[in-house]
């Protein structure tokens, strides 16, 4: 169970850190309209992730009944994860191309996050797979990574939102970089863990 928790706070902060449509939509509307419409935008994962989520686990059960293919969908979420975490090293300064005037930050923020391809990714080759795993060990296992996972996911964008209210240079400096980096290189770590776990599933 605790690995489960951490597992889940650890790609959580990653991804909720890490540059993409919606942090730069976060950060675009703190600084248009302020920190409470920033604030909005965080918290969208929140709203678009639960269909995404029981609809990936409904069809990973259905296709995961032997260890090869739980084994063969682990090894692609291992590559996956490693993506991330090049993309995580390759963080450049967060670009933002204000558009609307009027702010409509829930519906702005759910239709980034819908529409965005990394969640579902995420669902079907990581965080579905390690629920089913987690739901081997014990039933609470898999509240406990997705309660970490959310929680670190916007939990970071929140305190991004903050900071860009309050530091708007914040996202530009070396901290942040070094910051997604640091988070990029523990992603790696857990992708090649990932990845090993899928070969030995596959092999058994």
């Amino acid at each position: 169970m605790n690995a489960s928790l951490m597992s889940g706070l650890l790609l959580g902060l990653a991804a909720g850190a890490a540059p993409g449509p919606l942090l730069a939509l976060v950060v675009t509307q703190t600084l248009r309209f302020g920190t409470a419409e920033g604030l909005k935008v965080a918290a969208a994962p929140l709203i678009t992730d639960l269909p995404i989520v029981l609809a990936s686990i409904f069809l990973l059960s259905r296709l995961t009944a032997r260890e090869s293919v739980l084994g063969l969908i682990s090894v692609a979420g291992g590559v996956y994860v490693c993506f991330l975490a090049w993309e995580s090293f390759r963080t450049a300064p967060v670009e933002l191309q204000p558009e609307a005037a009027d702010p409509q930050s829930w519906r702005r923020g759910a239709l980034v996050n819908f529409l965005n391809p990394h969640p579902y990714l995420f669902w079907m080759t990581v965080g579905g797979p390690l629920v089913l795993r987690a739901w081997r060990e014990s039933p609470s296992a898999p509240v406990l990574f997705i309660f970490g996972f959310y929680g670190t996911l916007v939990g970071a964008k929140l305190a991004i939102a903050l900071a860009a209210g309050r530091f708007r240079g914040f996202l530009s400096s070396s901290v942040y970089r070094t910051l997604v980096r640091v988070l990029g290189f523990l992603l790696a770590v857990f992708g090649l863990v990932l990845f090993w776990d899928g070969i030995v599933l596959f092999t058994q």
